[in-house]
């Protein structure tokens, strides 16, 4: 049997098989309201074949959106028009989830075909906060240093988008805490400079992040899983790296948080980074081997001979794919004819079988 195509078991769900739709930014909501293009996007990706869909990083609050164009989950509008894609991707099979955000200090900037750095007041923008005062690069906004209770609005915008997450109908959460975005930038030494107790060592750097898990969990039903992305390296010497990710995924476990989607990079623009088909794939593995949680590898992810290697040798449970998806939402029917594995077609679909 193709290890690609075996089940896997989460809480009380089970994906049909271990390739699972990566969070891909559309930028093309308006006031975070989701629309025919996410049906179609996440949609075909379902036909397609994939186990779980999960949607784009869908900011928290308006202003946790990394562009104007971002998808949200703050209002009912927003949660009323995610129901009717969540209905389509379980009825084609597949769990639907939900990436939940809030890009910090890289907020208020351009769709990548509509500009590039900070989006202005006068066009839409806003101010952006983060842990300390520090700006990504001299293009983006300069944040403001969350206090006490910016901090915990973030915990309970978390919270409250969980329960909209659920009312929507997602059977699988993702917290986004990779990509330099906002729980990253506490993570991070680089970007975190505070001497209170969210900042200074791995305990203090770590904290939010743990806050926003046990929000989160406190309101997502135990029978659902509930998976973190993380970035296991800034790929900057000095800044978060792959032992302390080690650490938090032992940590994040007993919190209740079920696989860690291992990505990397992303805070620093003097990341380098040695790009190379798989090369997060031994992030993920020394996670699930040092660790014992699961994993999901991502990045260069593109034949289905590698995919299958990954989850054969246990180097990740699933893989998490985004731009092969893009190039081609059937690829998992296109894997199952190379690896033998079973994946029933759509019975629209049938006479093409």
């Amino acid at each position: 049997m193709s290890a690609l195509f075996a089940p896997f078991p989460q809480r009380s769900l089970t994906l049909k098989n271990r390739i699972a739709v990566s969070p891909m930014c559309e930028y093309s909501a308006v006031d975070g309201v989701p629309n025919d293009w996410h049906l179609v996007h996440l949609g075909s990706r379902a036909v397609g074949g994939a186990a779980a869909v999960i949607t784009e990083a869908t900011a928290v609050s308006p202003e946790g959106r990394i562009s104007p164009q971002d998808t949200g989950l703050w209002n009912d509008t927003q949660t009323e028009a995610w129901a009717r894609i969540t209905a389509f991707v379980a009825a084609q099979g597949a769990i639907p989830g939900i990436q939940l955000a809030h890009a910090g200090r890289k907020a208020s900037t351009h769709a990548p075909w509509l500009g590039h750095g900070e989006v202005p007041p006068a066009e839409g923008g806003w101010q952006t906060v983060a842990p300390s005062a520090v700006r990504f690069s001299e293009d983006y906004p300069l944040p403001l240093a969350l206090d006490a209770d910016g901090i915990g609005k973030v915990v309970a915008d978390f919270r409250a988008a969980t329960v909209r997450a659920l009312d929507a109908g997602f059977q699988l959460i993702e917290i986004h805490a990779a990509h330099g975005y906002l729980l990253h930038q506490f993570l991070s030494p680089l970007s975190n400079r505070r001497e209170d107790a969210w900042g200074g060592g791995f305990d203090g750097r770590s904290r939010a992040l743990r806050e926003v898990i046990a929000a989160v969990r406190e309101v997502w039903p135990e029978r659902l899983p509930l998976w973190l992305r993380i970035s296991a390296t800034d790929w900057v010497e000095g800044g978060w790296d792959i032992e302390e990710s080690v650490e938090l995924a032992r940590i994040v476990h007993g919190l209740g948080i079920d696989l860690v989607d291992t990505s990397s990079g992303g805070l620093s623009p003097l990341q380098k980074i040695p790009v190379e088909p798989g090369y997060q794939v031994p992030f993920a593995a020394r996670i699930r081997r040092e660790a014992g949680i699961a994993t999901g590898a991502v990045g260069l992810i593109t034949e289905p001979e590698q995919a299958e290697r990954i989850v054969a040798s246990g180097d990740a449970d699933v893989v998490v794919m985004a731009r092969e998806l893009l190039r081609d939402p059937y690829f998992p029917r296109r894997a199952a004819k190379v690896l033998g594995g079973e994946l029933q077609a759509p019975a629209q679909y049938l006479r093409a079988w």
